[in-house]
């Protein structure tokens, strides 16, 4: 029976013609691992990375014995002979197309597909393998042809073949190893998270392909890795570390396995079954305001830098690594805004306040592509990382955690904190509840009431007035 690539070649129009109840998932096309439509945005390098990489087209067909979807052989065709990507691409788009156009018909990987076969190659039906046709031989009559023993149980149409021009024998279903499948995946996650996210999410990928390596050397294909290898390794990270590094592994993992499942390398992404371990977040202490004032008087003398910093995350209620993230640019100091790009999300518009433009220095004639915030001053040069930046400005505020004798529970971020509490317990004293949240909203930037309100209560902004009345005992009238 000739293979699947020769039929796909000879589909025709009056394919559609055809019904029936699909048990098939549409065919897709494997692209090196990388977004085809982000082809002209990625390096020459990356280009030829994925050019190197076998291309094919792929689908699933519900498996009669189980009645599940089953991922079927590869079907390459020849395209990766062509060594530029329009040609290779266009080549399996066809494949892709009639592909789906021999399914719609009734094409059956399971069954006998004589009829379309001759439908499609003009041939008329022939025997089933197995069978003997009737023949007329000029041979003598003791020669006699021997029948086929063991027919197979499958058609052997969906077994891949890389050449068109020679067809090749079939194969069975390429297996697709750790390393290629973690591969595929980080290179997939690159191209949506941002320079700070991805660097930790390869981290953390790339410790659980390390224990594999260790601990659970049998598992050569991506298939292998179950629910309970999974439940093994956070076991061995919650062991060693902590219930919220045990948790930000498993969401990592998951986040993984899932591309991997919308790329068909795996069938499902049972990591969602996996628990949460409940962790005790860690926060921030806020500032008391004598301790305020402390800081501020002993930075305006020894790190007027930092203290600017400083002002940024208190006045604007920025985030550190927001304010790491600012340039010169974002800076509109006649319109009194401020650009703020935030973490996957898009940028932000912020009022600069009165009480900060006042602190502010003349930045008109700094080049307005250089960060704001450099080791040496205002818009210097400084190439690193958003990451490495926050480390040197947390690093450089311990000398002042030092001076004052803070512990851990104290930090940068605690200046937002403190300042976001300050403005909640002086707008409650004018107005109701949901105004002060409502305006307040518009200054933190959170999106949700909901939102606002998880982090007043995680922050302790909210406290009650001097309850010692309604603990006093009531007093009762003599009879």
């Amino acid at each position: 029976m000739p293979c699947i690539s020769v039929i796909l070649r000879s589909v025709n129009k009056n394919v559609n013609t055809f019904s029936m109840k699909p048990n098939y998932i549409e065919p897709k096309i494997y692209t090196g691992g990388i977004d085809i439509s982000k082809w002209s945005s990625l390096t020459k390098t990356q280009q030829n990375d994925a050019l190197k990489k076998q291309w094919f087209v792929y689908f699933s067909f519900r498996d009669p014995k189980t009645g599940k979807q089953k991922r079927q052989p590869y079907i390459k065709g020849g395209a990766n002979r062509y060594k530029d990507k329009t040609k290779r691409l266009q080549f399996l788009k066809v494949l892709q197309r009639n592909l789906l156009l021999l399914l719609e018909a009734g094409f059956d990987p399971y069954k006998d597909n004589s009829e379309l076969e001759a439908k499609f190659l003009g041939k008329p039906n022939e025997p089933k393998l197995g069978t003997v046709p009737k023949q007329v031989s000029k041979a003598p009559a003791k020669e006699v042809i021997a029948p086929l023993t063991s027919p197979p149980t499958r058609t052997t149409c969906n077994s891949m073949v890389n050449d068109p021009v020679h067809e090749e024998k079939s194969k069975p279903e390429e297996k697709v190893s750790v390393e290629e499948a973690f591969e595929i995946g980080l290179r997939i996650k690159k191209n949506t998270l941002n320079d700070n996210s991805y660097p930790k999410y390869k981290s953390r990928i790339n410790r659980f392909q390390r224990w594999l390596e260790e601990n659970k050397k049998e598992i050569d294909n991506i298939k292998s890795i179950n629910k309970k290898t999974v439940i093994q390794y956070l076991n061995s990270v919650l062991e060693k570390t902590s219930p919220r590094n045990r948790n930000n592994a498993r969401t990592a993992l998951s986040s993984l396995f899932t591309t991997l499942v919308d790329n068909e390398l795996i069938p499902e992404n049972f990591i969602l079954r996996i628990n949460v371990e409940k962790s005790i977040p860690e926060r921030n202490k806020t500032y008391t305001p004598k301790l305020v004032e402390d800081i501020d008087r002993y930075l305006k003398e020894h790190d007027p830098i930092l203290r600017l910093f400083i002002q940024f995350i208190s006045y604007n209620l920025l985030r550190p690594i927001e304010v790491c993230r600012l340039k010169v640019g974002d800076l509109d100091i006649s319109d009194r805004r401020i650009y703020v790009r935030a973490k996957n999300k898009p940028v932000k518009i912020k009022i600069i306040p009165e009480i900060l433009l006042d602190e502010l220095p003349d930045i008109s004639k700094m080049n307005k592509e250089n960060p704001l915030f450099t080791p040496n001053g205002l818009g210097d040069l400084w190439n690193v990382s958003e990451t490495e930046k926050r480390n040197y400005f947390t690093k450089r505020f311990r000398k002042v955690k030092n001076h004052f004798n803070l512990g851990k529970d104290y930090g940068l971020y605690s200046f937002r904190h403190t300042y976001i509490t300050r403005m909640f317990r002086k707008m409650e004293r004018t107005a109701t509840p949901l105004e002060v949240k409502s305006r307040l909203m518009l200054i933190t930037g959170h999106t949700t009431l909901t939102a606002l309100e998880k982090y007043l209560r995680d922050i302790d902004a909210a406290l009650p007035e001097d309850y010692s009345q309604l603990l006093k005992p009531t007093k009762t009238s003599n009879s």
